[in-house]
């Protein structure tokens, strides 16, 4: 291997420039995206990121990065896993999140879309807003929907809530229907044939009747994550100053 290939794998200069400020800059911290990068550029990005900010956050983590994550850093700072989404967090002692008092409800349809609903929840805590999740509550049993959703809105008071969804896509816009907080959309590729990998559930919530729905792309938690927190960590502000 070249020197300059050798240099490539241990400085992030070579080949990324990451943002170690968009946490403080703008509320949502940069997320590494893993799938699309080899090994190595994962765990050089992970260790700029440790030094910079005390916390590397990754989603998409393949099997042969998550052995490389358990193994070297185990000394280094704590591994958090969140297997349904192969996500993972690696924090340096006494770098913890502050609580913001933000309050996001999560919902999936199926138990196909907890995956991509936990890669939401994971944005949303590490933001510091606290999570009440509701799985596998969709329209094809819709009664199942309607305890998890008043303890979201009566109990819990959630600020928003992401409603994961695959197949038709059609519960996002039930629960926009009912409740008077904003929803998120958040499409699942889980489907069969025409319409399927979150083609028609991405269609069917861009298409919605019901006011107060936004959508995010299909299988994008992060992003999901990211706009429910910076409303509910918004609504905290607000609830605090008044």
């Amino acid at each position: 291997m070249s020197q300059t290939s050798d240099r490539a794998l241990t400085d992030w200069k070579q080949f990324s420039v990451p943002d170690f400020e968009r946490d403080r800059r703008n509320g949502i911290p940069e997320v590494i995206l893993a799938s699309h990068k080899t090994t190595e550029q994962s765990l050089t990005l992970v260790k700029a990121f440790l030094a910079r900010t005390g916390r590397a956050i990754l989603s998409r983590v393949g099997p042969e990065l998550e052995d490389r994550l358990r193994a070297d850093f185990v000394d280094e700072a704590q591994l958090e896993w969140i297997a349904p989404a192969r996500a993972a967090v690696l924090r340096r002692p006494g770098c913890d999140v502050r609580r913001t008092d933000g309050r996001v409800g999560i919902v999936s349809a199926g138990t196909s879309d907890i995956a991509i609903a936990e890669e939401a929840a994971l944005i949303c805590r590490e933001t510091g807003c606290t999570v009440m999740t509701a799985y596998d509550v969709g329209v094809a049993g819709l009664h199942r929907l309607f305890g998890p959703l008043r303890d979201m809105i009566e109990d819990v008071r959630v600020d928003v809530i992401i409603v994961a969804a695959g197949m038709d896509g059609a519960l996002p816009s039930v629960v926009a229907g009912l409740v008077d907080v904003p929803v998120v959309g958040l499409p699942v590729s889980v489907g069969y044939g025409l319409g399927g990998d979150g083609v028609a559930a991405l269609y069917s919530m861009l298409q919605s009747c019901a006011p107060g729905l936004s959508v995010v792309n299909i299988d994008n938690g992060v992003g999901a994550g990211a706009v429910a927190s910076l409303i509910a960590n918004r609504a905290a502000t607000a609830r605090h100053r008044s």
